[in-house]
């Protein structure tokens, strides 16, 4: 088989410094020339984990869509128990409001999203749907 390339290191076996120059040389940090972190890779998965506002900054393109929160009306229902009042006003800001369960207590409900099956059921009870502005 035919050798292309040789290995580099090949090259400065029984040499000290390895083509560095001097001994001091290649030692630490110093050798970058005050670029400080600089030379090291490997840092875009800090950045993604850590720091995840720093990436896609220009143009116009929607880059993480923001999906709702599912509440369904089991949850709903225990607020508007919990509440005092005779008809009470529950806003769900981010939340989709989905028809799983029955309202017990007629309430006026503010909320992002409404399944269909939830706005009849809402009605049904006595309350009303209102759809929030995205």
């Amino acid at each position: 088989m035919v050798v292309r390339l040789k290995k580099k290191n090949r090259r400065y076996h029984g040499t000290r410094s390895w083509g560095a120059g001097n001994i001091k040389n290649r030692r630490g940090a110093g050798d970058r020339g005050g670029t400080g972190n600089g030379g090291r890779k490997n840092k875009f998965t800090y950045i993604v984990k850590y720091e995840p506002e720093r990436i896609r900054k220009k143009g116009f393109a929607v880059w993480k869509q923001r999906k709702l929160k599912e509440i369904d009306l089991y949850g709903i229902s225990e607020l508007a128990m919990a509440s005092t009042e005779q008809k009470p006003t529950i806003e769900l800001k981010g939340y989709k409001v989905l028809g799983n369960g029955t309202l017990e207590k007629p309430a006026i409900i503010k909320a992002m999203g409404f399944s269909k099956k939830a706005q009849e059921k809402i009605k049904g009870s006595g309350g009303e749907a209102v759809p929030l502005a995205k």
